[in-house]
């Protein structure tokens, strides 16, 4: 087991996305439901101590606009990376673009799609907290946030099943639960 400070990886599946007709994949923006949940994602993160030292989003529309609301529910929102090799990721994609998270970085937000965001969460974690892990794999819908924490010297020594899913939620904003 590796030493070394606490390590925590966010995910943020964007938030439900609209299907403009005529509008290629990545230019497709929030739906009215995506709108009222991706405020309620950036206030679940910031009430579970969530709140990251960067983030990396994906550049899909949908996915900075996720971002966008999300981050607007903090006080001074971190600096964001807008990633190109976010959209449409695998899992190999998806972890190379977290190891070259900086040293500083103890807390990583990552907004993008899926399966690639689930995919990832399910290599890393090694186990869950709860039934945190049975829940995700059942399913990992929009607006779906998941926390990994592990003890490492820095992000490159991130592995499959080195990480602790310690947290599972999906947000919803309006009168849904």
């Amino acid at each position: 087991m590796s030493s070394g400070p606490l390590r925590r990886l966010v995910v943020l599946r964007h938030a439900k996305s609209a299907r403009p007709e005529g509008v290629p994949d990545h230019r497709r923006p929030l739906a009215p439901r995506g709108l009222r949940d991706a405020p309620a994602a950036g206030r679940a993160l910031a009430e579970a101590d969530l709140l990251p030292d960067l983030a990396l989003c994906s550049t899909a529309v949908r996915a900075r606009q996720t971002w966008q609301l999300a981050s607007a529910e903090w006080g001074t929102p971190p600096p964001v990376r807008h990633e190109p090799r976010l959209y449409a990721a695998d899992v190999s994609t998806l972890l190379a673009v977290v190891r070259e998270t900086p040293p500083e970085v103890e807390t990583l937000l990552v907004v993008g799609h899926n399966p690639g965001l689930e995919d990832l969460v399910l290599t890393l974690a090694g186990d869950g907290l709860d039934d945190t892990l049975d829940r995700l794999r059942a399913k990992f819908p929009t607006s779906a946030i998941a926390a990994l924490a592990w003890h490492a010297t820095g992000w490159p020594a991130l592995a499959p099943g080195v990480a602790l899913l310690t947290w599972f939620r999906v947000p919803r904003g309006g009168d849904r639960a």
